[in-house]
C-alpha cells in the first residue's frame, strides 16, 4: 500500500467518490461536504486529470473501470486484503490505503 501527500483537486476539477456503504458515505460527506457520489464504476470513465476520486477498491468492477479514469485516485481496502491492494496498484491507482488510514487521512489530510 502506498502513502503520499493527500491530493488536491485541480482548477476546474471536482472531488467525487465511488462508495456504496452508507456508513462510509456518511463519514466521507461529513469530512468533505463538497464531495459528489458516483452511482457506478462506468462513471469513472468521464473523470479528468483535475478531478480526485475516492473509491472503495473492494467493490466489484471498480479496479477494471479505473483503467479509463483520467483522475487522481485514492482508494481504500481492508488492511488484510493484500490481493486487492496489489491489483489496484498494478492498475495504476495513485494511493492505495488501508481503510483505517484512509478515514484518518480524510479527516486530517495534511
Amino acid at each position: 500500500m502506498t502513502s503520499g501527500a493527500w491530493p488536491t483537486v485541480g482548477a476546474g476539477g471536482r472531488l467525487v467518490a465511488l462508495v456504496t456503504d452508507l456508513m462510509d458515505r456518511s463519514r466521507i460527506s461529513a469530512a468533505r461536504p463538497e464531495v459528489s457520489f458516483l452511482r457506478g464504476p462506468v462513471e469513472l470513465a468521464g473523470l479528468g486529470e483535475h478531478d480526485v476520486v475516492l473509491v472503495d477498491l473492494g467493490r466489484i468492477g471498480v479496479i477494471e473501470a479505473l483503467a479509463g479514469c483520467g483522475a487522481v485516485v485514492v482508494g481504500f481496502v481492508a488492511h488484510v486484503d493484500d490481493a486487492t491492494a496489489a491489483a489496484a496498484t498494478a492498475a495504476g491507482v495513485g494511493e492505495v490505503l488501508a481503510r483505517s488510514v484512509f478515514f484518518r487521512r480524510l479527516a486530517n489530510p495534511s
